[in-house]
């Protein structure tokens, strides 16, 4: 089949050559040591998605902050960090050509309650009800605070420069902080950082800024966003293009276009057999018509076809690719070389109905997670769809919290 720009390489506004066009998205490995550094092995993990032929290789959700972790298994980028694993496992995920960026995060309210009493947000608004038992009613940040946050946003960005990283992508989506202060439901701020868009998008730009000035314009920042927040009165796709593209202006190398939270999570749903269920291709296609930076589509693309047209329609620069990563490390080999068939990810499950209902998404979190973990080892798992054996290590490795809700993206 002809395969039309997909191993075309392109180059950033950083200088930063990618060999082709096709980008593993972020996914949580749940690979932190109880010290909050990355696994030694977590290097291999990446060495195989090199091997793989993958362009640009996004990291899993890494904190910047020791008081605030999304889910078990965090890893941190602060001055306690591991630098010689880091460095490792930058050097071994870029040694045949791929490039890794690291995705850098604050969880905000999204901090379940095993792993933080008091978590802190734009306002002191909690998650919706069915999250009550699962996540404290976070405090409102200080003006101060977030000054701080800003900086320990920059403070990442040059760790992650310093250990060999291509770049990092500042998560900006799925009602981390960041999105958070974008959403007129979860920031009623009568400060500087809340109230109109402007306001609101101030604490990201603030965020870009200091990044920008720890690791210069030659390294690569690149910025996950909401197309919305599919919530009635939340950030919608109007501001969404406004936030993307004042970006632009300010310089951001891409921008990968996502949406939905943990109260209503639309990145996370499994594909069809047969067919593509591609996620926010309208509002990437309004996004490429109005920025100048690089554009990643993620999610739900399964088809080489489909692939070969979003770039060939110019609807999106990259093809963002998930969970069939995790499965495969070496599908995008197999696409070059014209052996690959499309990748279903089915809905995972224990047996029973009732427990599957009760931990909903969790299941497939811990799954992928334990895929990736498998691989990290040197060896190759099996592809089911059995949750118990990945819901099992989960919870040996991480206790009670590993049954709370996060989001592995």
């Amino acid at each position: 089949m002809e395969k039309g720009k997909l191993f075309n390489s392109i180059t950033l506004k950083s200088g930063l050559f990618i060999k082709n066009r096709f980008v593993r998205a972020a996914m949580s490995e749940a690979m932190g040591n109880g010290k909050l550094s990355p696994k030694k092995e977590i290097s291999h993990l990446y060495s195989l998605w090199d091997e793989g032929e993958v362009g640009l290789v996004i990291t899993g959700n890494v904190m910047v902050d020791a008081n605030a972790l999304a889910e078990p298994g965090n890893i941190v980028f602060d001055k306690n960090v591991d630098m010689n694993i880091l460095k490792k496992w930058a050097k071994k995920g870029q040694e045949k050509g791929s490039r890794v960026i690291v995705q850098i995060n604050h969880p905000g309210r999204q901090t379940p309650k095993t792993i933080c009493k008091e978590p802190v947000a734009p306002s002191a608004i909690a998650l919706g009800e069915r999250f009550k038992k699962s996540f404290n009613i976070p405090r409102e940040l200080t003006n101060s605070e977030v000054k701080e946050l800003v900086k320990k946003f920059g403070k990442a960005a040059l760790i992650s420069k310093e250990a060999g990283f291509s770049g990092v992508q500042i998560h900006g989506a799925h009602g981390y902080l960041i999105s958070q202060f974008l959403s007129p439901l979860s920031n009623q701020r009568k400060d500087e950082y809340g109230g109109s868009l402007e306001n609101r998008m101030r604490f990201l730009k603030e965020i870009y800024l200091e990044i920008r000035k720890e690791v210069g314009n030659d390294f690569t920042v690149g910025l996950k966003i909401n197309s919305e927040d599919f919530s009635e009165g939340g950030f919608n796709a109007d501001e969404s293009i406004e936030v993307i593209k004042e970006m632009d202006k300010l310089g951001i190398d891409f921008v990968e276009i996502s949406g939905g939270s943990y109260e209503n999570p639309k990145m996370a749903s499994p594909t069809e057999k047969g067919k593509d269920n591609i996620f926010f291709i309208e509002h990437t296609k309004r996004v490429k018509k109005e920025v100048s930076c690089k554009v990643v589509l993620t999610g739900g693309i399964r088809f080489v076809e489909s692939m070969k047209n979003i770039l060939d329609e110019n609807i999106s620069d990259f093809i963002g690719i998930g969970r069939p990563l995790a499965m495969h490390v070496d599908m995008i080999k197999k696409i070059k070389d014209g052996s690959y068939s499309p990748i279903e990810t089915k809905f995972v499950t224990t047996g029973i109905k009732s427990l599957d209902k009760k931990l909903g998404g969790l299941l497939a979190i811990v799954y992928y997670q334990r895929l990736m973990q498998i691989y990290a080892k040197g060896k190759v798992p099996k592809i089911n769809t059995n949750a118990w054996t990945s819901l099992i290590n989960s919870m040996i490795n991480h206790g009670i919290a590993s049954l709370f809700p996060q989001r592995a993206r």
